[in-house]
């Protein structure tokens, strides 16, 4: 989608014109980018009205976001280094050889020697992998409880967002969330989820969401003071 940036007062919003979108979402990114996705035929003039009704929100998500940004911890690709998986920290191992690139092997993370030079690429591609195959599983059973139809499942960067879905039930997860502890997974999982049905963050799809999760709010607090915590490369998200 092409993308176009709007200025409001003193916001600049990205602007994406998605075929697939029946109503105007407007989001602020992890790193704080303001972004409006709207269906085609918007006008100019309504979205800016849009905006502005919903500026004390956004000026309350991109203090939010400032605040949560702050301190994410650097991580080395050196033996003993510390990275999460599903919740809990495993200590990386450089090991000359391997069958894979990387592999978790009795509680450590395993990084091959020849591939520390694009060590990042290497451990995006092992989460993604992981991802593949340990949430489908997962998240069959939430879409039976929303009554949501799934469509596919993409493992994939989404710069600083959990996930993403389309109005035909396709669900984009990150990489990253393989890093959060299970039933924060199931969060992201229930929040897109609810998007199948409710594409706005209104009170029809927070109720929606706390029908399947009662302690949504709670996992969703979590997740907030988690996320600075995880591994995840700026130039590489």
């Amino acid at each position: 989608m092409a993308v176009k940036v709007l200025r409001v007062d003193d916001l600049d919003v990205q602007v994406r014109v998605s075929e697939r979108r029946r109503h105007v979402r407007l989001t602020v990114e992890r790193d704080s980018t303001v972004s409006v996705t709207v269906p085609p035929g918007t006008e100019y003039a309504e979205l800016i009205k849009l905006i502005r009704s919903r500026r004390q929100w956004l000026y309350g998500k991109l203090a939010e976001r400032e605040s949560l940004s702050q301190g994410r911890p650097p991580r080395e690709f050196v033996s003993g280094e510390g990275f999460p998986y599903l919740g809990r920290s495993h200590r990386l191992l450089v090991v000359e050889t391997c069958p894979t690139d990387v592999r978790l092997l009795r509680g450590r993370l395993e990084i091959r020697q020849d591939v520390l030079h694009d060590s990042c690429t290497a451990l995006i591609a092992w989460y993604t992998r992981r991802g593949a195959s340990w949430l489908p599983g997962r998240l069959r059973p939430w879409a039976e409880r929303l009554d949501v139809a799934c469509g596919e499942l993409r493992i994939r960067p989404l710069g600083y967002r959990w996930g993403s879905c389309s109005l035909n039930g396709d669900l984009n997860i990150h990489w990253a969330t393989m890093q959060l502890p299970p039933d924060l997974i199931d969060y992201v999982l229930v929040h897109e989820l609810t998007h199948v049905q409710v594409p706005n963050h209104n009170e029809r799809f927070w109720r929606t969401v706390q029908r399947a999760m009662p302690d949504c709010h709670a996992r969703r607090d979590r997740l907030r003071r988690l996320g600075p915590d995880l591994w995840l490369p700026e130039s590489k998200t």
